[in-house]
């Protein structure tokens, strides 16, 4: 369930509110490093202008110890490496992140389902080495969806038990977002309340930037060819999260079919649908990062229906036209931050 990483953090000036806070003579720091087989880049206003980078650099080592399947040792391949489960007593990153993973399962009606890492390697976007299925063997991904459910992964005291032994989880569709909120509330702990968090674009703002506006952030052009500098759009981030997921970078094609890394639980196959973006608005970056991954594999349609239900986040949509040209929906609570020149959800 991996996510290619979509949105590029744009710093620009937007009109700002007469009463606004007065940044400008505030010191930016600016700090830019590798985390999660991406970059991090962090922006925040601090009067005493200390430089947080080794405590943010020890902070990630210490949440990929725990939630990177890419990391032999870490607590999530010890439990997807063991028979019946693990103790996670004192694997906070690790709990956080199963316990917001579930609450979007719920929500979504298990279209996002951490438990479907087995079928994520098998279809080569995992951990696994990377290698593209050239023959699907429908026998092998029904055989597979037997160890994915929520339901199979269950807390016993401090045991995070496993029904099945070939029962694994994969946290790249949280993890990051996850990530940026423990370190917007740490920096906020310290009296920063200004700053734009972005790992590989997904993105959590607040207060204003140095030139005293509102953080802006730019939604990648969903098409094959398009740089990752292209953007269909820009949009305002007023004390809020982004996260966005797509499936037209993150893919592979084999005899004509292209298959992309959102892997459909119910069904067990690459997921193809008209929506090639979504993108998730909510107050936490993790939220926003889960929904995004939730909406790609719900489709369009029901995704309009579920983000409008839904009191906590906003959600905007990049979809392909029978005619090859590109449109976006939105949900009615983003029409003032995307102009009358974009369709509304209900339009």
């Amino acid at each position: 369930m991996q996510k290619f990483l979509l949105l590029g953090a744009l710093v620009a000036l937007l009109f700002s509110c007469k009463n606004a806070p007065d940044t400008t003579a505030l010191p930016y720091l600016t700090l830019e490093g590798k985390t999660m087989g991406t970059y991090y880049r962090i922006t925040y206003g601090d009067s005493l202008n200390r430089n947080f980078q080794p405590d943010i650099e020890q902070f990630l080592q210490d949440f990929n110890q725990e939630v990177s399947t890419y990391i032999p040792t870490s607590t999530i391949s010890q439990f997807n490496q063991s028979e019946s489960g693990i103790d996670i007593a004192s694997k906070a990153y690790f709990i956080g992140n199963i316990e917001k993973s579930r609450i979007v399962f719920e929500q979504s009606g298990g279209a996002f389902d951490p438990t479907v890492m087995p079928l994520v390697n098998y279809w080569g976007f995992g951990y696994t080495p990377k290698k593209p299925v050239t023959q699907v063997d429908s026998a092998a991904v029904d055989s597979l969806r037997r160890f994915v459910g929520m339901h199979l992964v269950t807390l016993d005291g401090t045991t995070l038990r496993k029904a099945l032994p070939g029962v694994q989880l994969d946290f790249s569709a949280i993890a990051k977002g996850y990530a940026i909120d423990e370190i917007a509330e740490w920096l906020e702990q310290r009296g920063v309340q200004h700053y734009l968090i972005d790992i590989g674009g997904e993105a959590r703002a607040k207060g204003r930037n140095a030139r005293g506006v509102t953080w802006t952030i730019g939604i990648n052009l969903p098409k094959e060819d398009a740089a990752t500098t292209d953007l269909q759009t820009a949009v305002e981030l007023p004390d809020r999260s982004i996260a966005t997921s797509g499936n037209y970078r993150n893919f592979y094609e084999v005899d004509g079919v292209k298959y992309g890394h959102e892997i459909n639980p119910a069904t067990g196959y690459p997921k193809r649908t008209r929506l090639l973006s979504a993108s998730v608005f909510a107050a936490d970056c993790a939220t926003a990062d889960a929904w995004a991954t939730a909406f790609m594999i719900m489709g369009l349609e029901k995704s309009l229906i579920t983000a409008e239900q839904l009191p906590h986040i906003e959600a905007y949509f990049i979809y392909g036209a029978p005619g090859g040209d590109l449109q976006t929906r939105y949900t009615q609570g983003l029409e003032t931050l995307f102009g009358a020149d974009k369709q509304p959800a209900d339009q």
